[in-house]
């Protein structure tokens, strides 16, 4: 069955070609589609297209629709193009007539686009609480290693002393931005797009304020063919939002491979978390972490993609949608793979103390000589040449503490404020 279904049979080759995966990727949309199908009939009921009889017919129906959905029973077979032609088949096979009646003033496009703002608001939200979960791990490893202390980095060399406290935190308050971007495609999708049909509206006098109540939008795109330009600036919105978090996940991921080479030696795992070598007996690999820093390279490349399948595209809908469907969904799913293991993995990590000793990271504090200098008097030019030049020659002994105004910027990890920035955007 399809929605278009004019009396004839497409060719085989086609029908495989423009279904393509809709028919396992649309399983994601069903709950949806069935509430966009709920709101749209009772404003077809209050506007006289349907009867109370009819209403309630139509309402029960969707009812044991979504049952099969919840228990995971409904699937699209192949006779069904999408899940929304296969939801109207299953109603009207369970009420009759009345079912034919719930594609009045609507189009297919319309019931993509209201399934997939729905799809995706629902999907920020547990991307969000994903978030959540890995921001307070991170906050609890920084509490907890806010003492120990490893080398920082510029230019890949040896710059400054920094701590764990630090890095974790680091991460807890990059996730911030990430979740402010969350929200922005949060509120770009709490539109509703119900009732533009094709992109040009109806001549039906549809109630869209009454849709936009029933299904809890913020508000609805009121010009019809915004309503349809959202096809494609709504999935782009949302790959911006998560190569943002895939970007936090990947940099994460870099420095957890690094620092648990034996070069570094800076953490590590359990063996059990850890992968071997068909040759080598005494490796223990970062695999974990090298797959979520590939998977969310992938994932930044999604914004990418999006574009070059929508930015020659004239207004109204094309096909050329479809392919995004995919895109996202897919994406979704992995990166919600990704906080969760990053989670997880977190909860196990060793961390190796008195990192500091080795001799290698030596010239970590003579930026505290030079603040030595400088508070007793000297200029910070001069102090800073007189360290460079004791360095250059080999004359240079470290003081192995970190002291003054230093100190207080490595203990001192502003959590509190950082949480409350956190639990701020996090609503």
């Amino acid at each position: 069955m399809k929605l278009w279904d004019k009396g004839y049979t497409t060719d085989n080759l086609v029908d495989r070609f423009t279904v393509g995966k809709d028919r396992i990727l649309d399983l994601k949309i069903a709950k949806h589609d069935v509430a966009g199908n709920v709101a749209h009939a009772k404003m077809l009921h209050k506007i006289g297209v349907l009867s109370d009889t009819e209403l309630q017919a139509i309402l029960s129906g969707l009812e044991e629709i979504q049952v099969t959905i919840d228990s995971g029973k409904f699937v699209i077979e192949e006779a069904f193009e999408d899940v929304h032609s296969k939801i109207e088949y299953e109603l009207v096979q369970k009420i009759g007539d009345a079912g034919k009646k719930i594609h009045t003033a609507r189009s297919r496009n319309d019931q993509v686009l209201v399934d997939l703002h729905l799809y995706v608001k629902e999907e920020i939200g547990s991307i969000k609480s994903l978030i959540n979960t890995l921001f307070n791990t991170l906050i609890e490893l920084s509490e907890k290693y806010q003492g120990t202390l490893i080398p920082g980095y510029t230019h890949t060399q040896v710059a400054m002393p920094s701590s764990f406290g630090l890095w974790f935190s680091a991460y807890a308050e990059t996730l911030i931005d990430d979740v402010m971007l969350l929200n922005a495609a949060h509120k770009i999708s709490d539109q509703n797009p119900l009732g533009s049909a094709a992109g040009y509206g109806s001549s039906f006098p549809i109630d869209r304020t009454m849709t936009t109540e029933l299904l809890e939008f913020d508000s609805m795109k009121y010009n019809v063919v915004a309503a349809q330009m959202s096809r494609g600036k709504l999935e782009k919105t949302m790959a911006f939002a998560m190569a943002s978090v895939a970007g936090t996940l990947s940099k994460l991921s870099a420095d957890v491979c690094l620092y648990m080479s034996q070069n570094f030696n800076f953490l590590g795992f359990p063996k059990e978390l850890t992968t071997g070598s068909s040759i080598m007996p005494h490796k223990q690999n970062p695999d974990v972490f090298e797959l979520i820093r590939a998977k969310c390279n992938k994932l930044q490349n999604m914004p990418s993609e999006i574009m070059m399948i929508t930015n020659n595209l004239t207004s109204g809908y094309h096909r050329d949608f479809q392919l995004l469907k995919e895109n996202l969904m897919e994406g979704i799913d992995t990166l919600k793979d990704n906080l969760e293991v990053t989670n997880f993995m977190l909860q196990h990590v060793e961390i190796k103390k008195d990192i500091l000793d080795n001799p290698i990271y030596d010239y970590l504090y003579s930026v505290e000589e030079v603040n030595k200098l400088v508070l007793d008097g000297m200029t910070f030019r001069d102090a800073y040449k007189k360290l460079g030049q004791e360095i250059l020659e080999g004359n240079f002994t470290p003081d192995k503490k970190v002291t003054h105004t230093h100190e207080g910027s490595l203990g001192n990890l502003c959590l509190g404020e950082i949480k409350k920035k956190f639990e701020r955007n996090l609503l």
